[in-house]
């Protein structure tokens, strides 16, 4: 089986390349990548007509309002409170795949790791579960949590930052 740091570069290399389908198949595993060509239809209904406005000599720029087209709002999830360690020398933990992000192997079992939590290399984090495939996430890097930047349950994005780790 390809371990998670293998299958992040495959991404990677199917997401920079022309290709729209990959599929890896060995000794019973199979992983499939499609990349999303989504056509984006936009529909917009015509504006009111605004009455032209009459030559002014205005000192200050005036504005017109017209009617506006209702767009759909789309909400973004909160952002995280600032951390007060000097964030360039903080290393980021990212998510390998989409998926729903867990802190712990199970409900009723405490979180992986917490804010100040030591690491090594190879500890496991969390989990992202992606297809009903639960997959441990590693710290990749010695050092100490400094924050969680994702809640428990949350849906998470490829390459999306779940946790920043001061180096040691």
């Amino acid at each position: 089986m390809l371990k998670v740091q293998e299958i992040r570069e495959l991404i990677k290399l199917v997401d920079q390349s022309s290709i729209n389908e990959f599929v890896y198949e060995h000794e019973g595993y199979k992983i499939e990548m499609k990349k999303n060509n989504v056509e984006r239809i936009v529909v917009s209904e015509p504006v009111a007509p605004v009455a032209p406005v009459a030559a002014v000599q205005v000192a200050q720029p005036k504005v017109v309002e017209t009617a506006a087209v209702s767009q759909p709002v789309v909400q973004e999830a909160p952002k995280a409170a600032p951390v007060n360690v000097d964030q360039e020398n903080l290393h980021k933990i990212t998510s390998p795949m989409v998926g729903t992000f867990y802190q712990s192997p199970s409900p009723d079992t405490d979180a992986y790791v917490k804010a100040g939590s030591k690491v090594s290399k190879d500890s496991i984090v969390c989990i992202v579960e992606a297809m009903k495939l639960f997959n441990e996430i590693e710290a990749e890097i010695n050092g100490e949590i400094v924050e969680i930047l994702v809640k428990d349950g949350q849906l998470v994005e490829y390459g999306q930052p779940l946790f920043l780790v001061k180096p040691e």
